[in-house]
């Protein structure tokens, strides 16, 4: 790679801004952007002027609803900042958003410190081994202690946090932040005249810490020998970029105070992008959008080569070429065409009409991993409010749940029905305000249920013998156990291709989760391994299209031979109220089959955390409001499946023909496949 190319790398931070919600993060984002000079007037959330709350619900709600993709200059670096949704009803903006990030800011509110969603954002950055700032927010606000949220950082998320700033005053009397370094104006790539501050109260914790982890630094320090500032900030660069440490920062974003200082530490501290213009083309799509005149926009990070205008790229996933019509960059909803996406770089890239979410294009090789923050935990029916748009409803639905896969529409063609799944009423009300404002449809939403899985009880095995009526062949059999609990599907062969040609057994292994979508009780079958031991095909009778009727035959038939156990989805709760509502609370908990561990008793309130059943939980938030007079908070996280207990039943209406009713299952697949087969 040419030193052009390295500094260029070196000058592109791509940093996701993510946080509980109401921390501030979106008014972190608003002041960056006009300090930078990206834009000319400050927006309000509460307001609905916000850049990056660009979307009608978003201004209505005061909320962020889409993740919001911008891109501002500092000090000579591109900032390619991501600001992400803070409700957990919006966690897969978030999460989505977590793979093309090479630093991130987690804001905290220094009021409420440490919050649910705050861990499992913590555990996503942790899991992903992302650099973080940590910026303690809000330090302007009435009841303001940032020393009990530095400490409650250390106890519940990392104890590698470490001041960087000393803060002046909390509360009203906040005045403002001073770092320990002094960063002066320069190349973001260069950061070597950048000093260290000696004198301020916190610095001697930050320097041990950072002397903690080197030997001979450490030698030094404790010999009192005199060490460089800038081997120190490189130190911390280092230690920083190797997410071996947590930089904490302070500011009250309402005002302004602090934000600057945090626009020098993400380019003083968090990582440049990796690869170069040199390397295979290896990107990935991690949002799609719908523009009026491009159409669907994918918005693409590069971790090698370079993507310009009709240029044909090979999308890996799909194992397509498509041409590339145009290249912009996004700034909160607007467009500029740029003509050209280089390695370590963001962009919307134009022409892709087949391309999904997670699409990898060119080289897989350098593309890193996803990480679940959580899963939806409840389904609803949706229907038109007029019949006559109910073909309109299907192909929105389907257009939003390209752009948010965890929607997984499910489109019951027989029954004229739709089902989507969610993670909360919120959700349900941005989608019902989406469908009129951009479709122009009025829908109506069933009551949401909570989504129950099978797993297999015991070990059996699964047989079929599809060889009549003829023409057709396909043996197949089944060996299926239940799984460790979290594991969801594991499938091999041991099947020599003799016996049944590898294509054929592809056929199998595509088809064995479609066939594990329904069980016995109608639900998801999870937490299992298939092993195909047995396998034959004709070498005249056999099509590949037998194999997919086939598959769930042999599935459903294993599954009652194992018969199937219910599972539930829990939530890890916290629970903040009153010591005066304290027996009531318990008493509700206990009536939920909540497990818990003994409350904690802070001042004259009430802490208690533990896990609790969705399925008993759904009303709870506002339970606690009218038990509490307001005063209480219900915090919750994914936390899981587990047994039902014993004697419980939640079983769903199963849709199609059930595979073991074998005779009324050949025929309707027959008739379905009938024009595919020669």
């Amino acid at each position: 790679m040419s030193t052009e190319q390295k500094v260029e790398a070196k000058q592109i931070r791509n940093i996701g801004i993510v946080a509980h919600v109401d921390a501030g993060k979106t008014t972190t984002t608003e002041h960056m952007l006009f300090e930078s000079g990206r834009i000319r007037s400050l927006g309000r959330v509460d307001a609905g002027t916000a850049q990056t709350d660009w979307m009608d619900i978003e201004k209505e709600r005061g909320i962020s609803v889409r993740a919001a993709t911008t891109v501002f200059q500092w000090k000579g670096c591109t900032i390619n900042l991501i600001d992400t949704p803070g409700h957990v009803d919006f966690s897969s903006e978030v999460e989505r958003s977590l793979r093309v990030l090479d630093g991130a800011i987690l804001v905290i509110s220094a009021v409420e410190g440490v919050q649910a969603h705050t861990e499992t954002l913590w555990n996503a950055l942790h899991t992903l081994g992302i650099p973080t700032l940590m910026l303690i927010n809000k330090m302007d606000r009435v009841g303001a202690d940032a020393e009990r949220v530095l400490q409650e950082i250390r106890s519940v998320l990392t104890p590698s946090a470490i001041p960087v700033q000393w803060y002046d005053g909390q509360g009203e009397a906040f005045a403002g932040v001073e770092p320990f370094w002094r960063p002066v104006p320069t190349d973001c790539s260069n950061g070597k005249s950048s000093q260290f501050a000696p004198g301020h109260p916190g610095y001697d914790g930050l320097i041990g810490c950072l002397a903690e982890q080197e030997e001979s630094l450490l030698e030094d320090y404790i010999n009192g020998i005199a060490v460089p500032e800038s081997r120190w900030l490189a130190q911390l660069r280092q230690l920083t970029g190797q997410a071996l440490v947590t930089p904490v920062l302070y500011a009250a974003a309402n005002r302004g105070i602090g934000v600057t200082e945090l626009m020098d530490a993400m380019t003083e501290l968090l990582p440049p992008p990796s690869g170069s213009v040199g390397d295979a083309l290896s990107g990935v799509v991690f949002r799609l959008e719908r523009d009026k005149v491009m159409g669907r926009l994918a918005l693409v990070r590069l971790y090698g080569g370079r993507i310009q205008n009709r240029d044909v790229i090979h999308n890996a996933t799909l194992g397509l070429d498509e041409k590339v019509t145009q290249i912009r960059k996004v700034h909160a909803g607007h467009h500029e065409d740029v003509g050209m996406l280089e390695a370590g770089d963001i962009a919307a890239v134009c022409g892709l009409s087949r391309v999904r979410i997670g699409d990898v294009l060119g080289n897989p090789g350098l593309i890193p991993p996803e990480h679940r923050l959580t899963v939806p935990l409840l389904t609803v029916q949706v229907k038109p409010l007029q019949d006559a748009d109910y073909p309109q409803l299907v192909a929105a639905l389907q257009e939003l749940a390209d752009e948010d896969p965890l929607l997984d529409l499910q489109w019951h063609q027989t029954e004229r029905e739709l089902h989507v799944k969610i993670m909360g009423p919120i959700q349900l009300e941005v989608l019902t305000h989406v469908l009129y404002s951009r479709f122009g449809l009025h829908a109506v939403f069933g009551q949401p249920s909570v989504i129950y899985k099978e797993t297999p009880s015991r070990q059996g095995i699964g047989f079929v013998a599809y060889t009549m009526p003829k023409p057709c062949w396909a043996i197949l059999k089944f060996r299926i156990e239940p799984g460790v609990r979290g594991s969801g599907l594991s499938y091999s062969s041991i099947v020599k291709p003799e016996n049944l040609l590898p294509s054929y057994q592809n056929e199998v292994a595509r088809r064995v989760p479609e066939s594990l979508q329904q069980g016995l009780l109608g639900w998801e079958v999870t937490d299992l391994k298939v092993t195909l031991i047995e396998g034959e095909h004709h070498v005249w009778h056999t099509h590949p299209l037998d194999f997919v009727l086939a598959t769930p035959m042999g599935i459903m038939n294993g599954l009652a031979q194992t018969g199937t156990t219910l599972l539930e989805p829990y939530v890890h709760f916290r629970i903040s109220a009153p010591e005066e509502s304290s027996g009531k609370i318990l008493h509700e908990l206990t009536l939920m089959r909540a497990i818990f561990d003994y409350p904690v008793m802070t001042g004259d309130r009430l802490m208690v955390e533990g896990t609790v059943p969705v399925a008993s939980s759904l009303d709870f938030a506002v339970k606690l409001s009218t038990l509490t007079g307001g005063r209480g908070t219900f915090t919750t996280r994914f936390d899981g499946y587990r047994e039902c207990p014993e004697g419980m039943e939640a079983v769903r209406t199963r849709r199609g023909v059930h595979p073991l009713d074998t005779s009324k299952y050949i025929l309707s697949m027959r008739n379905a496949l009938g024009s595919a087969r020669p």
